[in-house]
């Protein structure tokens, strides 16, 4: 199937920037009064508009004429979310604005542990609800390509159950979710033994069954002292990852000292990086390993953002994702906390529109999305102005007017 969109005022199909370091406004190639010819789901071309009409009505091509301005650019990715879960932490936000501590909330029974209970008692079927339910919300936002973290099982049983979950939404909405698993999300209180016990567990006995029966691709780790500590979780991550599973990490979230481990064993991604200081930083600069913030667990939590800035000035990579989680990122919204964060971090609106296209897509080893280029798939999004500029201006309360994944209209 061939069809030709447009005519766009603005098109941004992000060609020629690079994935590492800062961008500047003025390094954004935007075509205008553009079209995006697609073929059979991808991107076969951009250019003027009315060269292409000519070339499509010669080949009668369909047409799909857009009457009103609008500025498209790639779909946006969420390469970090915990979008399965059961019940609410809504006494977890309510105690933390009231002054109470992680820990204290964890000890009177909040806390991820609270997550984890609930998502145990939760069907099948309530996950996937709420994953779709979840995704769907994601891509009226122009969200189409989503994470999606397990680790609110953290023992064989209920981590397939995510998993499962996870993959039977994916046939339920138009968003594609890649999953991850995290069963080494924090040590289980219900597990017979030590942490290292628990990750030989994870290895030998959910892991083997997941890849088995293609669930996820992805293995995940929270390193952080009230979860597993560097060496442990260096260990784990190279057996998963012999195992022929992608690897990313949970790092810096408090403490510093996740992010060289994610370098050292070669993960996609490091996310978190809110206690990342410059030696964090150039190492991630030095490497491969796409470092991921995440505003909206900042907000949630009142902690300080990751250090954007200091990354992309310091030769690295920058993704942005929204962490949604039923605990301390339970917004979700994504593009409101790229505005947010681009405002307190002096983000260039081509370095945030970045992070959440081409360069979140390399967060998740994906290279056929992110940009608008030969070859690429059309997931595209279109908001109803002739600026660009506008759409981080209204902090994410300017919504998408059209939004396409692989060239279908959603």
């Amino acid at each position: 199937m061939e069809l030709l969109i447009g005519p766009f005022a603005e098109l941004l199909s992000f060609e020629g920037l690079g994935l590492k370091g800062a961008i500047s406004d003025e390094d954004l190639i935007i075509q205008k009064e553009a079209g995006v010819w697609v073929k059979d789901g991808k991107v076969l071309k951009t250019g003027p508009f009315q060269t292409l009409r000519k070339d499509a009505n010669a080949q009668n091509v369909r047409i799909s004429h857009l009457d009103t301005p609008l500025v498209a650019l790639p779909g946006f990715i969420d390469a970090h979310t915990h979008i399965c879960f059961g019940g609410s932490r809504a006494r977890d936000y309510a105690m933390r604005n009231a002054g109470k501590s992680y820990l204290e909330i964890a000890r009177s029974g909040g806390g991820i542990w609270d997550s984890v209970q609930q998502t145990r008692k939760a069907s099948k079927e309530e996950l996937i609800a709420g994953i779709k339910m979840r995704a769907q919300r994601h891509l009226k936002d122009g969200i189409t390509t989503i994470e999606v973290k397990s680790g609110y099982g953290l023992n064989q049983e209920q981590e397939v159950k995510m998993l499962e979950a996870i993959h039977e939404a994916n046939q339920l909405t138009e968003a594609d979710l890649i999953s991850t698993c995290l069963a080494a999300h924090i040590f289980p209180k219900d597990f017979e033994g030590e942490k290292e016990a628990y990750l030989q567990y994870i290895l030998s006995d959910i892991l083997p069954e997941l890849k088995e029966r293609n669930l996820t691709k992805r293995v995940d780790i929270f390193i952080e002292d009230t979860a597993f500590e560097e060496a442990m979780s260096k260990d784990f991550l190279m057996k998963a990852k012999a195992l022929d599973f992608d690897i990313t990490v949970h790092a810096d979230q408090f403490h510093a000292g996740g992010s060289q481990v994610a370098v050292q064993v070669g993960a996609r991604s490091a996310d978190h990086l809110e206690a990342s200081g410059d030696r964090e930083i150039e190492i991630l600069a030095k490497s491969n390993t796409i470092p991921v913030v995440l505003p909206g667990a900042s907000m949630g939590l009142g902690e300080p953002f990751g250090p954007a800035r200091k990354l992309l000035d310091g030769g690295a990579s920058l993704a942005i994702a929204s962490d949604w989680n039923p605990g301390s990122a339970p917004m979700g919204q994504l593009l409101t906390q790229a505005a947010v964060l681009g405002t307190y971090e002096k983000l260039s609106t081509a370095e945030t529109l970045s992070a959440l296209t081409f360069r979140a897509a390399a967060a998740l080893g994906l290279v056929d999305r992110g940009r608008l280029i030969s070859g690429m798939l059309a997931d595209m999004v279109a908001f109803p102005i002739a600026d660009h500029r506008e759409i981080l201006y209204h902090q994410g309360s300017l919504k998408p007017q059209m939004v396409w994944k692989a060239g279908k209209l959603c």
